[in-house]
Parts: C-alpha cells; structure tokens; sequence
C-alpha cells in the first residue's frame, strides 16, 4: 500500500520534477543516488519553508526595531511639548490669579457704587415726598386764599350796596355817613391788599416748588442711568467670572449645582455667604424695578464665592511648585495600567497638598514605599508615592498648599520621582484632567 501510494506520488511530480541521479565516482568504482520525483518535491518544500521563515523572522525584527525607535523619539518629542505646555499652563494660571483678584477688587467697588448710587435715590425720592407734600399745602393755602378774597369782594359789594342805600340818608346826616364810609372802605382796602399780599407770595412760593421739583426729577432720571450703568457692569462682570468655573467643574465631570448646595449647606446660621440688599418700595407697595437685577447680581456673586470655596477642596491645583519632568503619563504602560502621573525632580524637592483634606495614610505602602493619601471633599482623594520623607500624620487637617512630604525614590522605583494619583468615587482619573479644566481659573 505504501509503495504504491509512493508510486503515484513520484508518478504526479515526474512532470515538474523529473528524476535525477547524482554518480560518485572512485578509483575502482562508480555509484549513483537516485533521486525520485517525491524526494526532490520534499527537499524543495522544506528549502522553502525554511526561506520563508527566514524572510518572516527578520521582517519582524526589523519592523520591531523600527518601531521602538519611532515610539521613543514621539515619547520624547511629546514629554518635551507637554513640558512645554505645562510652563504656558503654569504662566497662564499665574495671571489668571492676578485677573481674579483684580475682579473681586471691582467687584467691591461696585458694590460701594450701588450703595452710594440706592442711599442717594432714597434721599431723592424723601426730598421729592416733601416737595409734593409742600405743593399740597401750597394749593391748600392758595384755595383758602381766594375764598378770603372772594369774601373780601362780596363784603366789598355789600358796603358798596350800604352805600347806596344810605346815600339817600346824607341830607340827614352827612358826617356821620361819611365817617362810616371812609372806615368801611379803609377796612375793605386794608383786606384786600392782605389778600393780595399772601397771593402774589404764594405764587411765588408754588414758581419756586415747581423748578425745585423739576431739577429733583432730572437729578432723579440721571441717577436711575447712572445706576443702570453700574448694574450692566457688574452684571458682565459677574458673568465672565462665574463662566470659567462653570466650565471648569463640567470638564472634569462632577455635579456643579449639588456641590454647591453640599458647599451652602456647609454655612451656620441663616443666608449663605452673600446676605440680600434691602430695596425700597414705592407708595404702591411694587418693588423697585431694579431689585431683580440687584438680586441676580448678589446671587451670581453667591455662586462664585461658592465655586472658589469647593475649588479650594478638590485637586485643581499642582503639587510641584519647581519644575519637573513628566516621566509617565495616565494609562496603560507595558500592558498594565498606570493609575496616575510620574513627575521627576531632585530628591528633597518639596511636595504639596492641591487642596484642603484629611491625611487618612501616611507611612510605608508596598511598591509604593513612603505614600501619603488625603482625603477630599466630594468624594475625592489623592495618593503621593515614592516620598524620602512624610511630613503629616494620620488624622491630621491640611489646608491647600501646605507642605506635606519630600520627593524621593522608595519602593518600587527607578529614580527620584513623585507618582501623583487622584481618586474620584473610589474610581482613578487622569490627574491632568483636574489640572487641565483650571488652567483658565487659577
């Protein structure tokens, strides 16, 4: 069976692959290797496999060691540019600080405006309450007056009727007569001229009131635009200062309006940190118009006072103060997953907390060797490896900047270098994404 299978296989490569002997000669004798179709078919195939392998193997070599100089030159370009990025970062921050001081600055003196702008319109509108109240009796003393004259007249016509009707008595007796004519008409001039008096002062008291209370008007109409003026200010003012924030709680993913209602609930006593303005009213009883700008204004500064208070407890900040370099990035690294950022620097150099917490480690961890962990607000917490020394203990309250160990080079390390963690919910997050969101704020 084995032949024959044999015989057919030499038989179907006979075409390609006819049959060969190779003779070797001697002195005495002359001997031959036959070499069937099949042989030469199994010799050709195994030259090839071992070609192709060959081929293969030195191909993947070489794409390798291309590779692996390509991916180290890009790591190095892309640590000198993120370096690069990271001193903008840090410059930008620095006058970012420098804005948001000079904002609250104004912000102030604003708020000094506003004051002085409402304690002015409630002068105005008092002064302007007594000016109507003495064209009241301006009007009031006015009517009375022209009663007196009109009883001053129709006393004057009834003495003018006596007249008549005595001046059919003058033959009787025309002294008399006289007498009382001249008292009659004395009393009636003297009335008069009163009457005339107090008028003509009156008109001149009502003339004044008028112009008074017209320049009170124009005083108040200037007053009510230079407000208006000052509340469009603050109102842009607050709103380029309250956006960055916003913006930068939403990058790194985390509940803006429940932390700031975790961040007010935090506040003893009643209000928040910002009290609200008392507005005046009207005789109508309405607000004025201007209380719901004012309230809006008060309630923006109330969430940026709020924004900075949680800012200060979660991790936006560095914690290298001097420069660095960033030796390994957030994610997989040789397959595993690298939970955090390496930065290298000196041994000794200082090491910083980025936000207020609570020191919950502090001492030997293994591969970690001296580590520090704090805990945050808001579910946050932060690690810091490989540290020569710890400058906190378990249970201790540290305030964002605060100094909290020195870098080093302890447990599974291969340089001084600090490995920077930050946790939210007990989940690892890229540490850059907290430092990235407040490049614009801080």
């Amino acid at each position: 069976m084995h032949r024959r299978l044999s015989q057919h296989l030499n038989a179907a490569f006979g075409r390609w692959l006819p049959e060969q002997r190779l003779f070797l000669k001697s002195d005495a004798t002359t001997r031959f290797v036959r070499l069937r179709p099949l042989t030469q078919a199994v010799m050709l195939g195994g030259t090839a496999l071992l070609f192709g392998w060959s081929v293969i193997a030195t191909s993947v070599l070489l794409i390798d060691a291309i590779s692996t100089g390509s991916s180290e030159e890009q790591a190095a370009r892309a640590q000198v540019a993120f370096e690069q990025r990271l001193g903008e970062l840090s410059r930008e921050r620095d006058a970012r600080t420098g804005e948001a001081t000079a904002a609250q600055a104004r912000f102030t003196l604003a708020l000094q405006q506003v004051s002085a702008m409402q304690t002015a319109l409630l002068e105005s509108e008092e002064r302007r309450r007594e000016m109507e109240t003495g064209i009241e009796v301006i009007q009031a003393t006015l009517r009375r007056t022209l009663r007196e004259r009109d009883a001053a007249l129709a006393l004057m016509a009834d003495a003018t009727a006596t007249h008549d009707a005595t001046a059919a008595l003058a033959s009787a007796d025309p002294e008399a007569l006289a007498r009382d004519l001249q008292s009659t008409l004395a009393f009636v001039s003297q009335t008069l001229g009163r009457t005339a008096a107090e008028r003509d002062r009156l008109e001149s008291e009502a003339a004044a009131a008028r112009a008074t209370l017209a320049e009170m008007q124009l005083e108040q109409k200037l007053l009510e635009q230079r407000n208006d003026e000052i509340f469009a200010t603050l109102e842009s003012a607050v709103m380029i200062s309250v956006e960055p924030l916003d913006n930068m709680f939403r990058a790194v993913g985390m509940d803006s309006k429940a932390i700031l209602d975790q961040v007010r609930r935090g506040y003893s006593g009643q209000g928040g940190p910002l009290m609200p303005v008392a507005f005046s009213a009207m005789d109508s009883g309405e607000i004025d118009p201007d209380a719901d700008r004012a309230a809006g204004i008060l309630d923006a500064l109330d969430r940026l006072n709020l924004y900075r208070i949680a800012a200060q407890t979660l991790p936006f900040a560095m914690p290298l103060k001097t420069s660095y370099r960033l030796t390994s990035p957030f994610g997989r690294r040789w397959g595993r997953m690298h939970e955090g950022l390496d930065m290298a620097a000196p041994t000794g150099t200082p090491i910083y907390t980025p936000a207020d917490g609570t020191v919950i480690k502090a001492g030997w961890q293994s591969g970690y060797g001296y580590m520090i962990e704090l805990r945050h607000d808001f579910g946050t917490s932060t690690i810091y490896g490989h540290l020569s020394k710890i400058r906190v203990e378990k249970g201790q309250k540290v305030s964002r900047g605060d100094r909290i160990g020195d870098m080093g080079s302890t447990g599974r390390s291969t340089g001084s270098h600090l490995h920077y963690e930050v946790h939210v919910g007990g989940k690892a997050v890229d540490p850059m994404t907290f430092i990235k969101a407040a490049r614009n704020v801080f």
